[in-house]
């Protein structure tokens, strides 16, 4: 049979292919019924080699252990079916990569998924595979590469082009290029209108460029766009929460918090992602989030040994240390440190010193806290996320530098900052006065004890 955009694909069943394209969609609009979907697939056709392989790598895409587990299920599935039915080049190249990703090679997954889109460019759902597993592994630039290269391939005709813009707005969000990004990503949501991803795009660059109302009206005005979708939505009522965070609301950021950002109180590691990374920033503007954190530990307590996914990792750790769980935040810690001194990989070694800053920082060794977290700063593009995601570590890290007294590397670390984001925001703003503040009040300090000496040598 041919799936939506003529190619082959091995099943057997109209049912199992109309479910597949159903999926596809679920994907696309990060849909709650994307797995309900693909399971009506595989019900009606066991044998659906394409669909048992995407099982396998959306559950990678959840970085939970016991979801390995069925992922791996799903490999030696995919393969059985392949080798009683054959298949096409796409479907063993959906094996490959499902292979490689469970051996810690996502790298070579997105790879070889790219290779797919060669051959198959009218694919969106090999094309969002793709910007998921490079988004998760800190590749903006390989992000951007594959889904131009899809956009060259394509006509304008494409029935999913407003979900392929979307994916390249957002990369181009995170390449720093923003103006095209939020042309692009409106241009995309208005094409497919329930593209969340899109949609989320371009509220990332009212995030980097520092313009609260502009994002809190678009996302106002979007509400319907995500809607539908799975608990992507809390992400998304995550950046409302940050642009009220600006605008100094807390109580209203409060209320998203609870009434959306953790209205379920899942252990998914992107809501307590959400939840950790904005409550440390509430906690970093004098806000009490006490009850907050401690059932936002209870969350994150089942997770803690993971290790699927250094970006969570590091979150848990920050839940645990919020609630002052410091044993716990303690013991991660040094699982993540242990990982990234027994390998030459960037990304275990960036989380490694970050872990170590914020144990510190738990600790109340703010010198050290620095040391880690400033370490980590120069890779963090490496441990995954977005620009707005890993902005809770430079946070910390600003924050730790200004209480050791380390006012020149907290200073570089804010203009890095600022030249990344394109725009000074209050965070900014306030952290530069106290740094100027306390080197004044240092100089005087100092003045004052050089005319004491002067007077004590006239003296003698």
């Amino acid at each position: 049979m041919d799936d939506a955009f003529g190619y082959a694909i091995t099943v057997d069943d109209a049912d199992a292919l109309n479910a597949f394209d159903r999926t596809r969609h679920g994907v696309l609009s990060h849909g709650a019924d994307t797995l309900d979907n693909l399971n009506a697939a595989l019900a009606a056709d066991p044998e659906f080699t394409q669909a048992h392989a995407l099982k396998g790598l959306l559950m990678m895409t959840l970085a939970r252990r016991e979801l390995v587990t069925q992922a791996r299920t799903s490999l030696e599935t995919a393969k059985v079916c392949l080798t009683e039915r054959g298949g096409t080049p796409r479907e063993t190249a959906y094996i490959q990569a499902l292979e490689h990703w469970l051996s810690g090679d996502a790298h070579v997954a997105s790879t070889l998924l790219d290779g797919v889109l060669k051959t198959y460019p009218r694919d969106t759902l090999t094309m969002k595979l793709v910007q998921a597993i490079r988004f998760m592994s800190g590749d903006q630039r390989g992000m951007r590469a594959s889904v131009e290269d899809v956009l060259k391939a394509i006509g304008p005709d494409h029935p999913e082009l407003g979900y392929v813009m979307g994916c390249h707005a957002f990369s181009l969000e995170e390449t720093g290029d923003y103006a095209r990004a939020e042309a692009v990503g409106r241009r995309g949501v208005a094409l497919a209108p329930d593209d969340a991803w899109g949609m989320h795009a371009v509220a990332h660059v009212h995030e980097m460029n520092c313009r609260p109302e502009d994002g809190i009206a678009w996302i106002n005005s979007h509400r319907d766009n995500f809607a539908h979708c799975n608990n992507f939505r809390f992400h998304i009522y995550w950046h409302l929460a940050l642009f009220h965070l600006e605008r100094k609301e807390y109580d209203k950021v409060l209320d998203l918090y609870d009434e959306n950002v953790n209205a379920e109180g899942s252990d998914d590691y992107r809501d307590i992602s959400n939840s950790a990374s904005l409550l440390a920033r509430l906690n970093l503007e004098g806000v009490n989030c006490e009850k907050r954190w401690q059932a936002l530990a209870e969350q994150a307590a089942h997770r803690l040994d993971d290790g699927c996914l250094g970006f969570a990792d590091l979150h848990y750790l920050i839940a645990m240390a919020g609630a002052g769980r410091l044993s716990d935040a303690d013991k991660l810690g040094d699982r993540i440190a242990a990982h990234g001194a027994s390998t030459p990989c960037e990304t275990a070694r960036t989380a490694a010193k970050v872990a170590c800053g914020l144990k510190a920082f738990a600790h109340g060794d703010y010198a050290e806290a620095f040391e880690g977290l400033a370490g980590g700063v120069p890779a963090l593009v490496s441990i995954g996320g977005s620009h707005a995601q890993r902005d809770v570590f430079v946070r910390l890290a600003v924050e730790s530098g200004i209480r050791a007294g380390a006012f020149d590397g907290t200073t570089a670390i804010l203009e890095g900052r600022r030249q990344k984001r394109h725009a000074v925001d209050a965070f900014e703003n306030e952290r530069l006065a106290v740094i100027h503040s306390q080197l004044k009040r240092d100089r005087g300090h100092a003045t004052a004890v050089q005319i004491g000496n002067a007077a004590l040598a006239t003296t003698d």
